[in-house]
């Protein structure tokens, strides 16, 4: 009877030791992960606020080193001048071109044409026209023509056959020049692309140099 009492009150005795045993080691792990759980907050708390902060420091920097362009349109001053320059110097030109068409359109306007009677079959049309004298370098009366190229005759002819056709004369051929009476003088040109031929009488005028007179528009080129 008093082995049994023993044996019993050992096994009690071993549960209450296992008992304490188990709550000391649930305690330790519970104190492990309540450590632990506070770590990750404090810890984690400082790095979202540091993550915050270098965030905010990163954005300020760009909003301070960011160039301030103005606009996105904005050229190097430089270009702007250079272009201004461009477009000033079309401009002009424009404007010259525009002043040249001009003053061609009011000597067209103010010459007055008449139809002639052609001199002969190659010519398709003729008439006259109250062309003015193109104004002379050279001294009057004048009691020779120099037919010669580049002689102050043959510029001033030119300028002349070019005012009576409308050719212009930087692309204007001039294939013939010769005597045609008494200070006269007949000139046959055309265009840089040979489709066109004009057979042009011209008069001096005394100190107001050669003036066109008649035209002929000839059907093909004769020498």
């Amino acid at each position: 009877m008093d082995d049994f009492n023993n044996d019993s009150r050992l096994n009690k005795h071993e549960k209450r030791r296992k008992n304490t045993k188990s709550i000391s080691i649930l305690l330790i792990i519970g104190g492990i992960l309540i450590i632990i759980l506070l770590g990750m907050w404090v810890f984690g708390g400082n790095n979202d606020e540091e993550s915050d902060n270098i965030n905010e420091t990163t954005e300020n920097e760009d909003t301070e080193t960011e160039p301030d362009t103005g606009s996105d349109t904005e050229q190097n001053p430089e270009e702007d001048t250079a272009d201004g320059n461009d477009e000033a110097a079309e401009g002009v030109e424009e404007n010259d071109d525009d002043e040249l068409n001009e003053e061609a359109s009011e000597d067209d306007e103010d010459v007055e044409t008449e139809p002639a009677e052609p001199s002969d079959d190659n010519v398709i049309e003729a008439y006259t026209g109250n062309w003015d004298p193109v104004g002379t370098e050279q001294e009057s009366p004048q009691t020779t023509t120099d037919y010669s190229d580049g002689s102050q005759d043959r510029v001033e002819i030119d300028v002349a056959a070019s005012e009576a056709t409308g050719l212009n004369q930087s692309n204007m051929r001039t294939h013939w020049v010769g005597n045609g009476g008494d200070q006269q003088v007949v000139a046959t040109v055309g265009d840089e692309d040979l489709s066109e031929f004009y057979r042009v009488y011209i008069s001096w005028v005394d100190n107001e140099g050669w003036q066109p007179t008649k035209v002929e528009v000839l059907n093909e080129l004769d020498l």
